[in-house]
């Protein structure tokens, strides 16, 4: 659906599953909306021919169902706010531009063009996606579009594999990201992190012929007063993660090119913040560094010193996002940020929880982890909260440093990364997500590959602040 800048060709997200204006009419087709629960009333509005077409299609209104009746579509739908009523229209439908014959819900819509989504870097999309006409008002439109290109924008990274996605690629893409919004961006690398004291980073990337990397991004909205609300957004870019010297099974390195979720997933929400001109004053920070192997690979046993002071002894080589993160994290507090919110791949543990559809959230503030729970429900972007359980902090104690990395229980693991990142943040509201920013299966708005999870949740609270 959106092709993303990459560091040899820069231009911004564009979409093809969406139109924006009627245009020639005689290029259009009409396409109407029955949900199960309007099948009824519908269905008797019909004359014969018509009632007999639907008898014939077992035409029921149930999501993904379609039937051509007088020269128009009918679609079924299972409600009026469903993201997956049109998720698999796009590419489902014939070609060409489609009408509604009433006006769709922003959920209804994004679903379209979600579904349409193909990644389209290495190879050919096999068909474009039908185009809907949008409806609802300017800023409705609008907000379905930017939406549309940051998931895009988002599921493209992650889905770029690892040789074509390494620190200094993703450097490339916030650079040009920034530069599209007029923003702040720097970028600190390799050695570089040492002088920034960001020990954390640059072991864990040290390894890598692609040097580690910080990315850096600050930007204000052009409406955004001095006392606005700071909103720092941190982002795990392991941009492939052989485990280290702890180093995974081949099952376990096969989709590690998505290992940079959060990273992309941060870069996804600056972007819908910058298109929408939140009054905000952003900062974004997205550590990178590939976690290979070689003789100066850093190892179980090493002692790291991190921007914040604490050091941290290596139980396991494969806990690296977390190294990743606190140096971020700490640098982000030096801000005084309102709200911090962090995305990561950071735990299997977290899949075990929730599975790989729902984004597992920690959050200090009791209020604000409900009103992103809300978020998460209005936006169609799954969230469930798990809990900061102070008493499991005893499995991160070291006998030689701060802290371990990795608790050695296998007790609890998505909770005790969470709590390791929490001796890096002060005084700020902070929300962690542990992503899976891939989708296993194939879904209505869902395909296949990577994903954008718990970024429209975030900008639906953000954007209502």
């Amino acid at each position: 659906m959106s092709e993303i800048a990459s560091p040899e060709s820069s231009g911004e997200p564009t979409l093809s599953a969406l139109c924006y204006a009627d245009g020639d009419s005689s290029d259009l087709t009409d396409l109407t909306i029955v949900a199960k629960d309007e099948f009824d009333s519908w269905y008797e509005t019909l004359d014969a021919a018509g009632q007999a077409a639907v008898n014939q299609a077992q035409f029921k209104g149930g999501p993904g169902q379609t039937l051509w009746l007088n020269n128009g579509v009918i679609a079924g739908g299972s409600g009026a706010d469903d993201f997956s009523a049109l998720g698999s229209l796009a590419l489902q439908l014939p070609e060409g531009n489609y009408r509604p014959t009433q006006t769709l819900t922003p959920l209804q819509q994004l679903g379209w063009a979600l579904g349409g989504y193909q990644f389209t870097r290495y190879k050919a999309p096999r068909r474009s996606p039908a185009r809907l006409i949008l409806t609802g008002s300017e800023a409705e439109q609008a907000q379905v579009c930017l939406t549309a290109d940051a998931v895009a924008l988002t599921r493209d990274l992650i889905n770029t594999g690892a040789g074509d996605m390494a620190p200094s690629h993703m450097s490339a893409e916030a650079s040009a990201l920034a530069e599209q919004f007029g923003a702040q961006c720097s970028i600190t690398t390799g050695d570089e992190l040492l002088d920034m004291e960001c020990g954390a980073i640059h072991a864990v990337g040290r390894a890598a012929e692609d040097p580690p990397c910080l990315i850096d991004i600050a930007w204000s909205g052009s409406q955004a007063p001095a006392d606005a609300i700071k909103v720092a957004v941190v982002g795990k870019g392991v941009t492939f993660d052989s485990g280290g010297l702890d180093i995974k099974p081949a099952a376990g390195m096969r989709l590690m090119k998505k290992d940079m979720g959060g990273g992309a997933a941060a870069l996804g929400l600056a972007y819908m913040i910058m298109a929408a001109d939140l009054p905000v004053h952003l900062r974004v920070l997205v550590p990178c560094a590939e976690n290979a192997i070689s003789g100066n690979a850093f190892r179980p046993g090493d002692v790291l010193h991190t921007h914040k002071g604490l050091t941290v002894e290596i139980d396991n080589t494969d806990a690296e996002g977390r190294l990743l993160l606190c140096d971020a994290l700490s640098i982000a507090c030096e801000d005084e940020p309102d709200y911090i919110f962090d995305f990561a791949t950071l735990t299997g543990s977290a899949r075990s929880a929730v599975g790989a559809e729902i984004a597992a959230m920690f959050c200090n503030d009791d209020a604000l982890a409900n009103e992103l729970m809300q978020a998460g429900e209005a936006s169609a972007d799954s969230l469930w909260r798990l809990p900061l359980h102070s008493g499991y902090r005893y499995m991160l104690d070291s006998k030689v440093a701060d802290l371990v990395n990795s608790a050695a229980s296998g007790y609890g693991g998505a909770i005790t990364a969470a709590l390791y990142l929490e001796n890096f943040v002060e005084n700020t509201r902070w929300t962690h997500f542990d992503l899976m920013a891939y989708n296993t299966r194939k879904r209505p708005g869902h395909p296949e590959g990577g994903e954008a999870m718990a970024i429209r949740a975030v900008f639906h609270w953000l954007a209502n602040q």
